[in-house]
């Protein structure tokens, strides 16, 4: 990995709160010509500290759909099966986040869907069908207070 610099983290942080945000209006904030800017920014993609420039999108607008926040404690500590299960939660489009996480259980998923039916379904496709899961606790998200999308910059 290449070190980043003060102006890289300057960067980052402009384009974490809109990456719309022009060559020109980033090099006027924090003092380099919008061709220096434009260089340092096709670095930062390229080395991977870019990992996607994307719309984030108001689910009011799409239906308004249910968040679920589940824990998932794996029957066994096989990275085999955690690694196929990690695999089955990525490419399922209703996980939004996963975390593999360290304590009483597993994972940690978020996900989004648009009826509990539609849940209950991806209840039998995620958990029920997979051997190695041993439970899992569903909680419904009530209201979404804070949704962080930016990565706090050293």
């Amino acid at each position: 990995m290449q070190a980043l610099d003060a102006l890289d983290y300057k960067i980052l942080e402009v384009l974490q709160v809109n990456n719309m945000t022009s060559q020109r209006d980033i090099g006027d904030q924090i003092g380099l010509s919008a061709p220096a800017v434009q260089r340092r920014i096709v670095r930062l993609r390229e080395m991977g500290a870019i990992r996607a420039d994307i719309a984030v999108l108001n689910p009011e607008y799409l239906g308004s759909p249910i968040t679920i926040v589940v824990q998932v404690e794996m029957e066994a500590d096989k990275v085999a099966l955690i690694n196929k299960t990690k695999e089955k939660f990525k490419q399922t489009p209703q996980v939004q986040q996963c975390y593999y996480v360290t304590g009483e259980v597993d994972f940690i998923l978020i996900i989004l869907v648009h009826t509990m039916k539609e849940y209950e379904m991806l209840t039998h496709e995620l958990f029920f069908n997979n051997p190695n899961v041993k439970r899992f606790k569903s909680s419904i998200s009530m209201d979404m207070v804070k949704v962080g999308l930016t990565v706090p910059i050293p």
